[in-house]
């Protein structure tokens, strides 16, 4: 048995397809399954149940992926000591982000940090927070940058910044001609959302819920995008409220339209998250050192209440 067929193993387990999980490992598919064939033979079972399209597990074969994504976890981790021991900065690092922060705050940090740093091989994927715990959980990322606490025991935080809610009020809406909004004034049933899944829908879900009690989530429209929500709102279907990075990307014709909240703001905690046995500190460290410093430019509030991005 080597960790190589074990890899294989794992790799068909997620395809369900040997010529795919062959591309993935980079090797032929007679390679893959001549290897994955020693590896049935030398434990006497079936691991995949090549009679099913697609390719199943067996039940001793979960039993045997389980153990074997634990095996090979454990052995890349092996370079992982070796890095840290050294201060080694560099090296494969798979960054999971959400998608309400991924457009705004990986192009403030992301070039800053190749250059200071151009030996770590970034691998960033657009995740939800659930896929995110997920991935963390299995070994499949190193790190993610999700809106936080998200109350889980395997799974450390680490602050980056506090982001404000700010509404987008547009024309002939009831709170058109407030300078400044509260939290009392906002009613879900005129609020365009993102749809179910992201976070921030919750949390606004969350901040609407705090001060009002509906017997139902009854929602005019939901939308996959904040752009969209605020083409949706220029066209009279609502307000909405949008994380404050997104507000710097606004037209300035728009402008008109961003109501802030009076403080102490209702806002969002985003953190570097990652697990609790997780190894690359200095790697989580040196981006945690750059996004801080590059956001702390862009966002001066301090006096902020946190709105908790769990689904209530």
């Amino acid at each position: 048995m080597t960790i190589t067929q074990l890899k294989y193993a794992l790799a068909i387990a997620e395809h369900k397809n040997f010529t795919k999980a062959a591309e993935k490992c980079f090797v032929t598919q007679p390679t893959l399954s001549t290897q994955i064939q020693k590896l049935e033979d030398e434990l006497d079972i079936i691991i995949f149940d090549r009679s099913k399209k697609p390719i199943e597990v067996t039940d001793v074969g979960r039993k045997i992926i389980l153990q074997a994504r634990n095996i090979v976890n454990e052995a890349e981790r092996i370079q992982d000591i070796v890095d840290q021991q050294k201060g080694f900065i560099g090296g494969e690092f798979r960054l999971g982000i959400i998608p309400t922060i991924m457009p705004t705050l990986l192009p403030m940090f992301l070039n800053n940090f190749i250059k200071k740093y151009p030996k770590v091989k970034l691998k960033i994927e657009e995740l939800t927070t659930e896929e995110i715990i997920t991935r963390i959980s299995d070994g499949h990322l190193d790190a993610a940058i999700a809106s936080t606490p998200l109350e889980s025991d395997n799974i450390k935080e680490r602050v980056l910044y506090y982001e404000p809610f700010v509404a987008y009020i547009p024309n002939n809406h009831r709170l058109r001609d407030k300078k400044t909004v509260e939290v009392l004034d906002l009613d879900i049933e005129d609020m365009l959302l993102l749809e179910d899944g992201h976070c921030f829908r919750d949390g606004v879900i969350n901040l609407c819920k705090t001060f009002k009690d509906h017997a139902d989530d009854h929602f005019q429209l939901e939308s996959g995008s904040i752009e969209t929500l605020i083409k949706l709102s220029n066209e009279g279907m609502g307000m909405t409220l949008l994380p404050y990075l997104h507000t710097l990307d606004v037209k300035e014709s728009l402008n008109s339209n961003l109501r802030h909240f009076n403080e102490p703001s209702p806002a969002r905690e985003v953190s570097i998250i990652y697990h609790k046995s997780e190894l690359k500190m200095q790697i989580i460290d040196a981006m945690h050192n750059v996004i801080s410093g590059v956001v702390r430019g862009a966002i001066a509030f301090q006096n902020v209440e946190i709105i908790s991005p769990l689904a209530k």
